[in-house]
């Protein structure tokens, strides 16, 4: 083959070509099919080759493009902004490229409120372990994901504080309900040894991902996460850049514990992979002291809420709203879980099942270096593809994978999911070798 130029993932490595998509379907250039069960990077959310989200995209970009943020607003981003608003009640949104930079600038909002405010010195943000918000150095800071912290870990803040609310491991070796949410609990110890006087903000994800292989903490949690936040005078940020705009059966997941955050990013799902764009979405609350203040976001990016990214947006999410696609999510969620139980039930490595609407992580046993890898890549064989994730209370040692189809896949197709998942873990199980 003649050298590409193109830097992949894994440099040297021979990656398929994709020729094209349909649904939850994707063909390469070679004609092999693959069956998206993870829906990219748990992006595209209502799959791949949507005519309707494409022709509003070509109608747009006939009129016009690209318009620079501090010249122009533009109706797209204007009615993006109006829309979340609706179903979400925040009142103020950041349009940004990608879920990092929405990360960023959830942290940059939290500080510039309590800066306005008059108390400069809150300025130091707290987050978990076994948690991702992004590969920038201010969303990697509030990272407590080990691999991928550790060729930076010289330049990064020392954010990760509190333990993960891991069941399947707790880290404090205790069972819920009579742990007391020992892991929500910590978050008052390290405020009150850090000082709230310091401290600007928590940042969560409601379900952990890629660090975590779908972590759900369980009821209540996030209720005393929030009481402890704003006992101490703290903000919770949420970030629902993969939890969000429907993956899980609300269209933000925090709904599910009864909570609201103080900012919100989302992403991924936003545009479902049709343009690159994500957004931090503001409270009142937090918008009041720099409204009534320096009244700038100290924050920007070039194509922040360029009308082409706006209007994918807009279409995926009236789509989505049209057909009331979230409405289905829980039932296809449970319909999936059921199948994957069944799964459990026939390979002993599997250890765990969790998550929510259709995001369900599968954790596995201690097979050994290598395991997650070999079960991804051995997906791509069968014509599946799974998005890897850590796992283990260190990050480190334990293995894992998530499922997260289309939004609107049909059960037949969840079927087809779960039989290429069961022919991938059959291979697991007659050639790998614990290690």
């Amino acid at each position: 083959m003649p050298h590409s130029h193109l830097i992949k993932p894994l440099i040297g490595e021979q990656y398929p070509t994709i020729d094209y998509g349909k649904g939850v379907y994707l063909y390469d250039t070679d004609g092999h099919e693959y069956v998206d069960a993870c829906s990219g990077a748990v992006t595209a959310n209502l799959g791949h080759g949507m005519e309707e989200i494409l022709q509003s995209i070509v109608n747009q970009g006939n009129k016009v493009a690209f318009v620079y943020r501090s010249q122009f607003s533009n109706q797209p981003a204007e009615e993006l902004a109006s829309f979340l608003n609706e179903k979400t009640g925040y009142p103020w949104t950041f349009f940004v490229n990608s879920g990092s930079e929405a990360v960023e600038t959830a942290i940059k909002i939290a500080i510039q409120h309590w800066q306005e405010k008059g108390k400069p010195l809150k300025r130091k943000i707290l987050s978990r372990w076994l948690s991702y918000h992004g590969i920038t150095f201010g969303a990697l800071s509030a990272s407590g994901h080990p691999s991928r912290r550790e060729r930076f870990d010289s330049f990064l803040g020392d954010w990760p504080t509190i333990e993960p609310p891991y069941c399947a491991h707790c880290p404090f070796g205790k069972t819920y309900p009579s742990c007391g949410l020992a892991c929500a609990s910590q978050l008052d110890t390290m405020i009150s040894r850090i000082g709230a006087a310091n401290i600007a903000a928590f940042i969560a994800e409601p379900i952990i991902g890629a660090a975590g292989g779908a972590i759900t903490p369980p009821k209540g949690y996030y209720g005393r996460i929030k009481e402890i936040c704003e006992a101490h005078d703290i903000l919770f940020i949420s970030d629902e850049v993969m939890t969000g705009c429907g993956r899980t059966g609300t269209f933000l997941a925090l709904e599910q514990w009864g909570v609201k955050a103080d900012i919100v990013a989302v992403g991924k799902g936003l545009s479902a992979g049709y343009a690159p764009i994500a957004a931090t979405l503001i409270s009142e609350k937090i918008m009041e002291p720099i409204v009534h203040g320096s009244k700038v976001i100290m924050s920007g990016h070039t194509f922040s809420g360029n009308p082409m990214s706006a209007t994918a947006a807009l279409a995926v999410l009236k789509l989505i709203d049209s057909e009331r696609i979230i409405e289905g999510v829980d039932q296809k969620g449970t319909y999936l879980k059921n199948l994957l139980e069944k799964c459990r039930t026939e390979f002993s490595f599997i250890q765990d099942i969790r998550g929510r609407g259709l995001m369900w992580g599968i954790e596995f046993d201690e097979r050994g270096t290598g395991f997650t890898s070999f079960i991804v890549q051995n997906g791509v064989e069968n014509g599946i593809l799974l998005y890897p994730a850590s796992a283990g209370i260190d990050g480190r040692k334990g293995s894992a994978i998530m499922v997260a189809p289309p939004l609107n896949s049909t059960k037949r197709e969840l079927e087809e999911i779960v039989k290429r998942l069961r022919r991938t873990f059959q291979m697991a199980a007659e050639n790998w070798k614990v290690t």
